[in-house]
C-alpha cells in the first residue's frame, strides 16, 4: 500500500487476532537503517565485533521478536547483498550475530510491507525474486484513503477523540460540515496526513466542536472540497449539510453514485440524510 494507509496498524491487529500476540511485535523501517548498519540490527552482533560496538553485544531484531511477530517496514528499500542473508535466515530459521561463530534459533512470524510494486522491482534487477517468492505467501493491499471514504469519519474521529485525551481539550464532536471537508480531500498522505489534520485542527479549536474553521486553510478552500456560490448558507448544521448535498448533486446532474463517492460516502447514507434533510431526487 502507500505511504501513510497504515500498513503497520493492520500488521500490529494481525498479531494480536493472531496465536502469537502474547509474544513481542517488532517493527523496524528497512529504509531507516544504515546500509552497514542493517546486518547488526536485525540479526545483533558479539561484543568488540566492530568498532563502537557494546562490549556485552547486542541481540537483534529476529531474537527480539522471538515468539512473536517481526514487521519489516518498507522490505522493498533493503539493499540487496542483504537480502540474500534475510533469506538463509527465513529458510534455516537461526540468525548469526556479526562477529559470532553460533547459530541461533528463532521463532519469528514475517510480515513484511512495502509502497513499491516488487514483482516490478524484481525484473529491474532491485529486488531478488527468490526472497519475493519467499515472503509473497499471503498478500493484503491496503487501499489509499481516498478509495475508503466511508472510513474517513471514522478515523477522523476516533484520533479526534485519542488526541484530545492526549492534550486535556474538551471534546464533543467533530460537525457535519468540517466532515464534509475532510470527506472531499484528496488525502495524498493517507492516514498520516489525516491525522496531522486533526491535530492542527484540534489546536484551533476555541471550543469542544471541532468547526470547519479549525481546518488547515487547504482543507477549507481545497478544490477537492465542494464548492459552492458562495459562503454557506447561515443558520444550522442541518441547512449547510444540505447545502453541500444540493451542490454536488446538481454538479453530477443528479447522479448518487458519483455524488456519494465525491462525498465521500455511501449511497445508502447519501439516500439517508437526503431523507432527513428533506432533499428530494431531481430538487
Amino acid at each position: 500500500g502507500e505511504s501513510g494507509t497504515g500498513k503497520e496498524l493492520f500488521a500490529r491487529g494481525i498479531h494480536a487476532e493472531s496465536g502469537r500476540s502474547d509474544g513481542p511485535f517488532v517493527a523496524v523501517n528497512c529504509g531507516a537503517i544504515a546500509p552497514e548498519l542493517i546486518q547488526s540490527e536485525l540479526f545483533g552482533y558479539t561484543g568488540g565485533s566492530f568498532t563502537g560496538a557494546d562490549r556485552k553485544g547486542r541481540p537483534g531484531k529476529f531474537e527480539l521478536a522471538d515468539t512473536g511477530t517481526l514487521f519489516l517496514d518498507e522490505i522493498g528499500e533493503m539493499p540487496l547483498a542483504m537480502q540474500v542473508n534475510l533469506l538463509r535466515v527465513l529458510e534455516d530459521r537461526k540468525v548469526m550475530r556479526v562477529g559470532g561463530g553460533r547459530a541461533i534459533p528463532v521463532d519469528v512470524k514475517i510480515i513484511a510491507a512495502t509502497n513499491k510494486d516488487l514483482e516490478q522491482e524484481a525484473a529491474q534487477g532491485r529486488f531478488r525474486p527468490d526472497l519475493l517468492y519467499r515472503l509473497n505467501v499471503v498478500r493484503i493491499h491496503i487501499p489509499p484513503l481516498r478509495e475508503r471514504g466511508s472510513d474517513i469519519e471514522t478515523l477522523a474521529r476516533a484520533h479526534a477523540e485519542r488526541l484530545a485525551r492526549e492534550f486535556g481539550l474538551p471534546f464533543q464532536g467533530i460537525e457535519e460540515a468540517a466532515l464534509a471537508r475532510l470527506r472531499a480531500h484528496h488525502w495524498p498522505g493517507n492516514v498520516r496526513e489525516l491525522i496531522n489534520a486533526i491535530e492542527h485542527a484540534l489546536n484551533a479549536m476555541e471550543g469542544p466542536l471541532l468547526r470547519v474553521g479549525d481546518l488547515a486553510q487547504h482543507l477549507r478552500t481545497s478544490a477537492a472540497a465542494p464548492r459552492t456560490s458562495g459562503k454557506l448558507r447561515s443558520g444550522s448544521l442541518r441547512y449547510q449539510e444540505a447545502d453541500i448535498i444540493r451542490e454536488v448533486l446538481e454538479r453530477h446532474a443528479g447522479n448518487m453514485s458519483r455524488t456519494a463517492k465525491e462525498l465521500g460516502i455511501g449511497r445508502n447514507t447519501l439516500y439517508a440524510k437526503m431523507r432527513r434533510l428533506g432533499i428530494t431526487e431531481g430538487s
